[in-house]
C-alpha cells in the first residue's frame, strides 16, 4: 500500500455517470447559470431542465397531473425535473433534456408550485411531451427482431 486514501478503488457506475453529465451540460441558449430554484423551496434530487419550444408548452401543461416550476426564455418554455431523469429515456424531439438545468440568459419564471420542491415529474412530463409531438414512448416500441 501506498498511503494514498481510495488510490486504487474503482468508481462506481453512478459515479462516472455524474462525471459524464457534469461534462456534457450545455443549454439550448445562452446561460447564465443554473436555474434558480424559488425561494421557500429546496431541489433535494437536483436538477436538470426539459425544453421544449414555446408553442408547444401551453398543449402539454394541462395533460400534467402536477406542474413544478416552469420558466420560458421567448422560445422555450423550460421544466424543472429531478436530475438523471433522463436515465434510460430519450426525450421525444423536439425536446432537449439539460443536466445541471443551465439558465439562458432571458428565462424567467412563469409558473411557480405550492409546497417546497420546484420539480414536475418527469414520467408524466415525458408522457405529455410524447403525446404531443406524436412519438410514441420508447418502452412502447416494437423491439427489432
Amino acid at each position: 500500500m501506498t498511503g494514498v486514501r481510495g488510490a486504487g478503488r474503482p468508481l462506481g457506475l453512478d459515479t462516472l455517470v455524474r462525471l459524464k453529465r457534469d461534462r456534457r451540460s450545455s443549454p439550448v441558449d445562452g446561460t447564465g447559470g443554473p436555474f434558480p430554484v424559488p425561494e421557500g423551496m429546496t431541489a433535494p434530487l437536483g436538477c436538470d431542465a426539459v425544453a421544449v419550444p414555446a408553442r408547444l408548452g401551453p398543449l402539454v401543461v394541462p395533460r400534467l397531473p402536477r406542474v413544478g416550476c416552469v420558466y420560458a426564455d421567448g422560445t422555450h418554455w423550460w421544466w424543472i425535473v429531478p436530475s438523471d431523469s433522463d436515465d434510460a429515456l430519450t426525450w421525444p424531439a423536439p425536446a432537449h433534456y439539460s443536466p445541471g438545468a443551465p439558465l439562458p440568459t432571458a428565462a424567467r419564471l412563469i409558473h411557480r408550485p405550492g409546497g417546497t420542491v420546484p420539480y414536475t415529474p418527469p414520467i408524466p412530463l415525458y408522457l405529455a411531451l410524447c403525446r404531443v409531438t406524436g412519438t410514441t414512448p420508447e418502452w412502447s416500441r416494437p423491439l427489432p427482431a
